[in-house]
């Protein structure tokens, strides 16, 4: 009986190691798994943001990888969030060529709107983006590269370009045009583009000296 029992309690033992053994093998492929996805994610995010910052600088020459060329800024009135702003520098031999800010324009119809906005370093527009928003199809969402073409028009612009009295809508007395039936988006947008190239008037020498940062 005695042997039995002890037999018994070998073939549990050698039941359970088995058992602990599949876990642990089943665990670590689900690690192994889990961290080569999350590499695979995090390479492909960085190729999507590194596709869109050049597009923005629409062929302007540079030769810094832009994504580790960045430093992270505050200004809750001109850039729209009291969170820091990443701003990506661009650079031909050293020499500064362009920036890459993302203001938020907090004001907008259905809520924030995340922005890039493109500036040379002679403090002309490259180019704006939406980048995420919440504003009404049909209406607000104009403000999408893939809606319309309106976010095309503050290509070339500048403080003083119009004179800053007049960057607004033209509802509000300014020089760029609201959309049918939607005043409140244009307007978010206008006001937060002017307030990034008001922040670059005041510190671009600043950003372009600044040290690189990570994510803070």
């Amino acid at each position: 009986m005695a042997t039995r029992s002890a037999e018994s309690s070998r073939r549990a033992l050698r039941a359970a190691l088995a058992l602990g053994a599949a876990a642990l093998v089943a665990g670590s492929i689900a690690m192994l798994a889990h961290d080569a996805t999350r590499e695979r994610i995090a390479v492909d995010d960085r190729a999507r943001r590194a596709a869109q910052l050049e597009s923005l600088l629409r062929g302007l020459g540079h030769d810094n990888d832009l994504l580790s060329d960045v430093t992270y800024v505050r200004d809750p009135d001109l850039l729209g969030t009291v969170s820091p702003v990443p701003v990506y520098r661009a650079r031909l031999a050293g020499r500064p060529t362009a920036i890459v800010i993302a203001p938020v324009a907090p004001d907008g119809y259905a809520g924030s709107i995340d922005l890039l906005v493109a500036i040379r370093a002679d403090g002309r527009v490259l180019a704006v983006r939406a980048t995420a928003h919440r504003e009404t199809p049909g209406l607000g969402d104009a403000i999408d590269e893939k809606k319309s073409d309106w976010i095309h028009r503050f290509t070339g612009r500048a403080l003083g370009d119009p004179p800053l009295e007049r960057w607004k809508v033209r509802k509000d007395g300014g020089d760029f045009d609201q959309f049918t039936g939607a005043t409140v988006t244009p307007r978010a947008v206008v006001r937060a583009v002017s307030g990034s190239l008001q922040y670059f008037a005041q510190h671009g020498d600043d950003l372009f000296a600044a040290p690189a940062t990570m994510p803070p």
